[in-house]
């Protein structure tokens, strides 16, 4: 089973930005730690700044994974394209967030992507991750 992970922008700042809704711990060490609790999954993990580059990636994979989670940090409330790439590909895509954005800023509370997801974890900080990686696990009994 092949699932990857997709960060989107500012969250290569995690343990550094916000903490008080990010909480203390890097992508990275929190990463490290899902890769050993999951040993017989490959996990990858891709994080880009740029609109283009997440889209890319969801194409060069998104027709051999077996899931696709992504945070897609603020490109969630306004990218079209990513929508697009995410209905485009065959592999099932599950949007996280580490906070619970329908607590945020009113501008937060609409999700472009989510429609065209399987489905939406938040809130559960960066516990959401493995909550996605359960469902793939559970779902294709791995």
């Amino acid at each position: 089973m092949k699932i990857l992970l997709i960060n989107g922008p500012n969250l290569n700042l995690l343990g550094i930005r916000e903490k008080g809704i990010y909480g203390n711990t890097s992508f990275e060490i929190y990463f490290e730690t899902l890769r050993k609790k999951y040993g017989h999954i490959n996990l990858e993990y891709y994080q880009s700044n740029v609109e283009g580059e997440l889209i890319n990636k969801l194409h060069e994979t998104g027709f051999s994974y077996d899931g696709i989670i992504i945070n897609a940090g603020a490109y969630t409330h306004t990218s079209v394209a990513i929508r697009d790439a995410i209905t485009g590909i065959n592999t099932p895509v599950i949007e996280v967030h580490i906070s619970n954005i329908l607590t945020r800023e009113s501008f937060r509370h609409e999700s472009i992507i989510g429609p065209a997801c399987k489905g939406s974890i938040m809130g559960f900080g960066l516990d959401s991750y493995r909550l996605a990686i359960e469902h793939f696990t559970n779902e294709l009994k791995v």
